[in-house]
């Protein structure tokens, strides 16, 4: 059973991308507290660093640290307290980076939730799950959280990218179970209805017949049809099938096709039997036995055969001629 592939809108991570920069923008004209006290503990901590209390430089220089030593101290210090890369919609290191990745995968888990909870209510079918929805709540609040922390210095957003990503593979996963189980579903429906649409065309086949026996002339007491003219000859055979056309609401020109598809068939010959595929009779029923529908006599009575016959020509193939005409398509009918 497959899986649809995760995938969100190729724009969700352009829309997203627009929001950080204009977000961003907004950030900067408003100086927000938190980024001014992140930036203001760090400047302190690169202060305090590289700054030397004037009792601590006299002490140094008396315990015989020159100046030199001291001015490379600081420098020291300044150096690895230095502030680390903002993230920024745009910027092209690595937090920025891991940033747009993890609200493109939100967006794309966030969407396909989406999708395959509404292709489970449009099916209307019962896939075989307790709940049909998925929940994004969480995930959807952590990625608003990260696209909220433009402006941050990158190990502040470590923790927010995490976050995000470890939201997205329960939602995934929800994902592609539910939509194998609805691929299932959809299978299992289609293989319902085919197999109803054979038992459809099966008893239309039947009922056809049946009413061909019903419709067929018959003899004064109520037995079999009885032959236009006594004898079983193939001009007997054509003269009874002739006079039963009109029962169908065929016309004379039904017969030269019908003469032509039975000529093919068996030569008109009611004993006719072909040892390869067991078709019989006038009509080469396969197997001969579906002949008994329209007459115990099927096998010495060819107004019975004939009977079958032409219901099947009807049910099947609308008339006489449509049944020459898919005979001299593929070969049978």
């Amino acid at each position: 059973m497959r899986s649809a592939p995760i995938s969100a809108s190729s724009d969700l991570p352009a829309r997203r991308t627009r929001r950080l920069a204009e977000r961003s923008a907004r950030r900067a004209r408003r100086r927000p507290t938190l980024v001014s006290a992140g930036l203001a503990l760090a400047l302190v901590g690169a202060v305090g660093f590289a700054t030397v209390p004037a009792a601590q430089a006299e002490a140094s220089r008396a315990s015989g640290v020159s100046d030199t030593a001291l001015t490379m101290t600081r420098a020291s210090f300044t150096t690895s307290a230095a502030v680390a890369p903002i993230v920024t919609a745009n910027g092209t290191d690595a937090g920025s980076s891991d940033m747009r990745e993890a609200l493109a995968a939100a967006d794309a888990s966030v969407a396909a939730a989406t999708t395959v909870t509404t292709d489970i209510q449009a099916s209307g079918l019962d896939i075989g799950e307790p709940v049909t929805t998925i929940d994004t709540v969480q995930l959807q609040k952590a990625a608003d959280r990260l696209e909220s922390a433009t402006l941050l210095p990158a190990p502040l957003v470590l923790g927010l990218i995490s976050d995000v990503n470890e939201l997205v593979t329960p939602v995934n996963e929800r994902v592609a179970g539910l939509r194998g189980s609805l691929d299932a579903a959809v299978a299992k429906k289609a293989a319902e209805e085919a197999a109803a649409a054979e038992a459809a065309r099966v008893a239309a086949e039947q009922a056809a017949a049946a009413a061909a026996a019903k419709a067929a002339p018959r003899t004064s007491s109520g037995g079999a049809p009885a032959l236009a003219a006594s004898g079983t000859s193939a001009a007997e055979a054509q003269a009874t099938a002739r006079g039963m056309l009109a029962g169908y609401g065929w016309g004379d020109d039904q017969f030269g096709c019908l003469v032509s598809l039975w000529n093919k068939e068996s030569g008109w010959n009611y004993q006719a039997y072909n040892r390869s595929s067991g078709a019989t009779g006038i009509p080469q029923a396969l197997p001969g036995s579906k002949m008994a529908s329209a007459g115990a006599d099927w096998q010495t009575n060819p107004a019975t055969q004939i009977s079958w016959g032409l219901g099947y020509i009807s049910g099947r193939y609308g008339t006489p001629c449509g049944a020459w005409s898919h005979s001299q398509s593929v070969g049978w009918y």
